[in-house]
This record gives C-alpha cells, structure tokens and sequence, in this order.
C-alpha cells in the first residue's frame, strides 16, 4: 500500500478522529463545551489563513495562483449540477431537498482539507500557500447553484435578500480565512515570526481534539437520523469519490504541483457542514436539515478523512508519473 494510504491510518489527527467515532458509537459521555470546540474552530481557520497568505507573500501572486481560483470558482458552480443530477434521479429527492443538499457538495469543508494538508506534509507534498485563498473562494459559488436549482432566486417569505447575502458571503469562516490569508499576505514572513509560536506550536494539538469532537458529534447525529436512505448513503460516499478524481484531474491539467493537485482533489470532494447549512436555513428553510447534514457530517466527512484523502494522494501520484500509486 502507498505510504501516503499508511500515513492516513497511522496519524494522530485522524486517529483521534476515530476515538471520537467509537466513542460515540459505545456511547460514552465523553463530550467537549461547545465554546471550546468554537475556539479551536477559530484558532484553526486564522492559522491556516495566515500561513497561507504568509506563503503567498513569500511565492508572489503568478498565472499558478490565478489558475487555481479560476477552476475552483468554476468547480464550486459546476460540482452541485453532478450532485443533483443523482439526488433527483437515483436518491429520488424532491427538487428542494435536492438543490439544498446539491450545493453542500459543490462548496468545501475547511476541516477536510486541514487535515489533508496535515497528512501530505508529512508525507512531503506541502500545498502551495495560495491553496487557503482557493478554498476560501469555492465556499460561496455552490450556494448560488443550489438554490437556482432548488427554485432560483425568488425571495422567500419573511427572508429578505440582505440577510441571505450577509449569510453567504459575510460568514465567519469565509471572513476568518480571507481576512487571515490578507494578513498573512501583509504582514509577511518578518511580520508572522512574532505569532508563529503560538499558530504553528499548537496547531496539530488543537486540530487532534477538533476532529475528536467532530467524531463525536458524526457518530452521533448518524445514530439519530432516521432521514437518510440506503439510496442517499451511497451517493455520500459516490459523490466525493467522484468529485475527488475529477478535481485532481483538473489541478493535473492545470499544472499545479502535486502536492497542490492533491489538495485541490480534497477541496472538491469535500462537503460543507457549516456555511451551507446556516445559508440553507435562510434560503430552504422547508429543505430538511436530517438530510443534508447526515450526508454531509456523518457519511461524507468520515468518509473523507479515513479514506479518501489517501486514495486522492494515491490517484495524484499516479497522475504525475512519479510512483505507482499501489505497489
């Protein structure tokens, strides 16, 4: 098996993600304050961000960098127009429910891809900075897709437009990110060596116990649905496989480094759990939260961070000739 599939089970982030499911699954109490658990989702987004906007300082904005938002923009539209396509036909949901679980899959989640940074770095193919900025940029566009799907843009009864656009585009990760990644950018290297103790010191223990509590609470909301179809349970886990393959192809194509294709691959089979739903809740509020958040949250993600982050590394490898994926 590739090192970088070994990698996966043997690190400690994911491993802790782990101890979370089993937790949850024996159902033990074992649980951390939800203010705490904000925090380290705080400490996290204005870490990566400023790395990546330090990185970029360093590197300089090329045609690599603009490449990138690009085909990411492009991918968060496009990737929900695959995702419903399923839904409707095979998952049999309603155009609703559809569109609303449909943009989850075309946005990204920021804790999937650091954790895939995390396990390329140790395998050696660290991401090039610029990526946070490609993250942070195919958020928004899926939302957008999702409700033109749903019903297009017709305002909803007692929700005005503002509040939708301040939720879509003013949300706490997406000004968290770009506002550290701007930071980062300005202050420099010289600039980020005065906090780098405190972001770069911390960063693998606090992401340890994020994805503890994140297993926690994916075990348990799978333990609780009762929405969530065999149909649609397979999709969770078809979607990402697909739109995994087809974003390390692109990131291939467009000639991004491997360990940046491979990063690109993960944004694109990722699914928010977080800025889609709190979008979703202004803009389908009839959608079903059991729905799309099951999906998300507890197949997806799991599904992701165990496996397949690996077989995305494996198939990027593969891509640029320099080792068979499997021996």
């Amino acid at each position: 098996m590739d090192a970088t599939v070994i990698q996966t089970f043997t690190s400690p982030v994911v491993l802790f993600f782990v101890l979370g499911l089993l937790a949850a699954f024996a159902r033990s109490d074992l649980a951390i304050p939800e203010a705490i658990a904000k925090g380290m989702s705080l400490y996290l987004m204005a870490a990566i961000g400023l790395k990546g906007g330090v990185a970029v300082a360093e590197s300089g904005i090329d045609s690599s960098v603009l490449s990138a938002l690009l085909i990411g923009v492009a991918a968060s539209f496009l990737l929900p127009l695959i995702a419903n396509a399923l839904l409707r036909g095979f998952g049999k949901l309603d155009r609703i429910n559809a569109g609303a679980v449909a943009a989850h899959y075309g946005s990204v989640s920021v804790v999937t891809y650091v954790t895939a940074v995390e396990i390329l770095t140790a395998s050696s193919l660290v991401p090039q900075g610029y990526m946070v900025a490609v993250l942070a940029a195919m958020e928004t566009p899926a939302i957008l897709t999702g409700l033109l799907l749903a019903r297009g843009l017709a305002s909803q009864p007692g929700r005005g437009r503002g509040e939708l656009f301040h939720e879509v585009f003013l949300n706490a990760s997406v000004v968290l990110l770009l506002g550290a990644f701007a930071i980062g950018m300005i202050a420099g290297p010289d600039g980020f060596a005065e906090v780098s103790p405190f972001f770069n010191a911390g960063f693998k223990g606090v992401l340890c116990l994020f994805l503890l509590d994140m297993g926690l609470i994916a075990a348990r909301r799978m333990m609780a649905s009762r929405s969530v179809t065999w149909r649609l349970a397979t999709i969770a886990i078809a979607l990402p496989l697909v739109n995994g393959a087809l974003g390390t192809l692109a990131g291939h194509a467009i000639g991004l480094d491997l360990g940046s294709t491979a990063a690109f691959g993960v944004l694109c089979a990722s699914a928010s759990y977080i800025a889609v739903p709190a979008a979703m809740r202004l803009a389908l509020p009839e959608a079903d939260p059991g729905i799309y958040l099951t999906m998300s949250l507890s197949i997806t993600f799991p599904f992701n961070i165990l496996v397949n982050i690996g077989l995305i590394t494996a198939f990027a490898t593969m891509l640029a000739g320099e080792a068979a994926p499997f021996p």
